[in-house]
């Protein structure tokens, strides 16, 4: 069949996705079991995908979108609904108005910082998961919360679960770590100073919304932008959003200190240091678990990882044994952590497993759209639609490619909701591109992981996540047209620099 033809089949349930979602306003956990059915009878009819593959590769995406990213999806929002229950986060909203009662201070410190730290360690939805959460409690209109935390859940993508999807593509296309790391973070630069901006303009629906942030704002960013891209070039990719969120964070939280003195809570209620430890305890126990836990311990990591079952489950071509990691994932550290920071906090194991149980029945409708939506990118990608999208944009595009290859890798995360899949996806692609081309391997290759991070923001595995801890479960379309413009002009963006880019290397 003609490769063009093959091109605009493919995009039938990407285009079908977006128009349910964004025009007829459809709840995710309708509209993407639609969707899915859709790919698996185009992937047997036009790609000639064996049944049994068509099945199984389901199956997988199924077993994957369960475990990990379902887990971790109800571990965090258990986190959050285990602290409503013992008034933690009562305790916590009330830190947060004693460093500041500025939303846009606020949402400097939750969504950019804190979000960006929790992406960097885990990935997985944490970091639209918990700051939403907590920005509602606080007082933010849930959309609002839901909409802001998916913006700022962009930049720290490209970095995050510990460099995960930048040492994967390294891995895949046989790069070298350090250089690609480098060329990520200096592709990233502008948009980590960009986005702070843009979350506090949003706050006040208008630009104005800078004034008497803006010191604080740039800081922010830069606080974020400097150290990642020092970290990136010395260290490679495990650390860079790791140590630049924690640098946001601090800087942010000392300016906010020493010169917003005047935006502090006055209701004249301290929290002592116990109160405040122990209303974090849980939060604590999840940093400390992801972190030591990781690929920054090798050893810890190495015996924990042992503890998983391999199963083969799609049965085709490019079939590889999928492996349940049953304790070193995420979501497992993230419950475990929040039972013994509930137990520690005086809860009793029933109360909080009856909590844990409740949680499970609330994320429901959300599990249906994000098995549905991974389920969809094993088809497409098993069957060979997402190449036929691909290699038709390369042909066509000839030497204007580097232009649109970032929209490729946002493609790829609209499409499986993760940078480190759509690297997977693309990445190949992106190498072999630049050599035909004649273009720099690593800036495309880095192109294609910066794309990914824009695709984030819009893709509907994200956007059940934002909902699903803000209580807007059936919202999804409304979300996704509001973000959909920010994706838009990010991508555009990332383009011409890309472009521009390659004509210097």
């Amino acid at each position: 069949m003609n490769q063009y033809l093959l091109f605009f089949i493919a995009l039938i349930p990407i285009v079908w996705l977006m128009i349910s979602l964004g025009v007829l306003k459809m709840p995710g956990h309708k509209t993407t079991p639609i969707t899915l059915l859709l790919t698996m009878i185009l992937a047997a009819v036009v790609w000639k995908m064996p049944m049994l593959s068509v099945t199984t590769a389901f199956l997988e995406g199924s077993a994957m979108a369960l475990w990990p990213i379902v887990l971790v999806i109800i571990a965090a929002v258990f986190t959050y609904n285990l602290s409503l229950h013992t008034g933690s986060m009562d305790v916590i909203k009330k830190m947060m108005t004693s460093i500041t009662t500025d939303k846009r201070i606020l949402i400097l410190i939750l969504a950019w910082g804190f979000g960006g730290f929790l992406e960097a360690i885990a990935g997985f939805g944490t970091a639209v998961a918990i700051p939403a959460g907590i920005m509602a409690a606080l007082g933010f209109e849930p959309v609002f919360a839901a909409i802001i935390c998916l913006i700022a859940n962009t930049t720290p993508t490209a970095f995050g679960a510990i460099g995960l999807p930048v040492t994967s593509l390294a891995k895949l296309v046989n790069l070298g770590v350090e250089k690609l790391s480098f060329d990520v973070a200096i592709l990233l630069f502008l948009f980590i100073v960009v986005v702070p901006f843009v979350l506090v303009i949003l706050n006040e629906k208008s630009i104005k919304g800078i004034k008497g942030v803006f010191g604080i704002t740039l800081a922010s960013g830069l606080a974020f932008a400097l150290p990642q891209i020092f970290v990136a070039k010395y260290m490679g990719a495990e650390l860079p959003a790791v140590l630049g969120s924690v640098c946001s964070m601090a800087v942010t939280i000392i300016i906010a200190k020493v010169f917003y003195k005047e935006k502090t809570s006055k209701n004249g209620e301290m929290i002592t240091l116990k109160q405040g430890f122990m209303a974090w305890l849980p939060f604590i126990l999840v940093l400390v678990f992801i972190i030591g836990t990781s690929s920054l311990f090798p050893s810890i990591a190495n015996v924990l990882s042992k503890v998983s079952t391999s199963v083969k489950i799609y049965h085709g071509a490019g079939a590889k044994a999928y492996t349940f990691s049953w304790i070193a994932t995420p979501g497992t550290l993230i419950i475990m952590a929040a039972f013994i920071g509930g137990l520690l906090q005086g809860q009793k194991l029933g109360i909080i497993a009856k909590i844990l149980v409740k949680t499970a029945k609330q994320m429901s409708k959300s599990a249906v759209t994000i098995v549905a939506i991974v389920a969809l990118a094993k088809v497409m990608g098993y069957s060979g639609m997402i190449k036929s999208i691909a290699v038709v944009l390369v042909a066509v595009t000839g030497g204007f490619y580097p232009f649109i290859s970032p929209i490729i890798g946002a493609l790829g995360t609209f499409v499986t909701g993760s940078d480190t899949s759509a690297n997977v996806l693309f990445g190949g692609l992106q190498v072999e591109a630049a050599k035909s081309l004649g273009v720099n391997q690593y800036w495309l290759a880095a192109a294609n992981t910066c794309g990914a991070t824009a695709g984030k923001m819009i893709s509907p595995q994200s956007i059940a996540v934002a909902t699903a801890a803000t209580g807007l479960i059936g919202q999804e379309g409304k979300i996704f047209i509001k973000t959909l413009k920010f994706c838009l002009a990010y991508v555009a963006i990332l383009g011409v620099m890309v472009y521009i880019g390659s004509l210097m290397m």
